[in-house]
């Protein structure tokens, strides 16, 4: 996917892109999940995940990225979604999942990853939780400035943490940046994939 947007270019706008910078710590949790947003001048993700799964314990299952340091590309982009073989045959009967295949998705049984492919990166399940997230977050209307942490957070608490910053203006400014002001984050990934 990032290919086909990368080819379809990008048209620079007349008005100045708006960042939601965060103003101070916003967290939800729910039992042991914990997802949180706080103030940190670019745009950095920590996320850690607890799968008991053989497969998945034998990977990293904490990973943490700042895009003033690190491509989106190279070190997100091409972590797959995952599930359970019998997950995915459920969601079939009821008319889902149905572009996913062993192709772009790394499916598990009780006790292994059914892929004849390797995992793109060692620890792609907790990589693949922080696409998830930057999706989730890019939800709140314009790219995000500041810093997300999570563990064993999901798209509901995701969800519930940007209803609860964007129920609280004094928690969030809406800004402008030049090109020289700007969050290194933000200068360095290309604007079609901008987060």
């Amino acid at each position: 996917f990032l290919f086909l947007i990368e080819s379809a270019g990008t048209v620079e706008q007349e008005a100045p892109r708006k960042f939601m910078v965060i103003q101070r710590v916003i967290e939800v949790r729910e039992g042991n999940k914990l997802a949180r947003l706080e103030p940190y001048f670019g745009f950095k993700l920590d996320f850690t995940i607890d799968f008991k799964h053989p497969a998945v314990d034998k990977t990293g299952q904490r990973f943490m990225v700042d895009f003033a340091e690190h491509a989106y590309r190279s070190e997100i982009g091409r972590a797959r979604t995952f599930g359970f073989a019998h997950e995915v045959e459920a969601l079939r009967e009821i008319g889902l999942a149905r572009g996913g295949s062993l192709d772009n998705a790394i499916v598990l049984d009780e006790h292994r990853i059914l892929n004849n492919e390797e995992l793109r990166y060692d620890d792609e399940f907790v990589r693949h939780k922080i696409l998830d997230a930057i999706g989730d977050l890019y939800l709140a209307g314009h790219p995000i400035v500041g810093a997300y942490t999570a563990e064993k957070s999901g798209h509901a608490l995701n969800n519930a943490l940007l209803r609860k910053l964007l129920d609280d203006p004094s928690s969030y400014s809406i800004e402008t940046f030049d090109k020289s002001s700007a969050p290194a984050a933000y200068l360095q990934i290309p604007e079609s994939i901008n987060v």
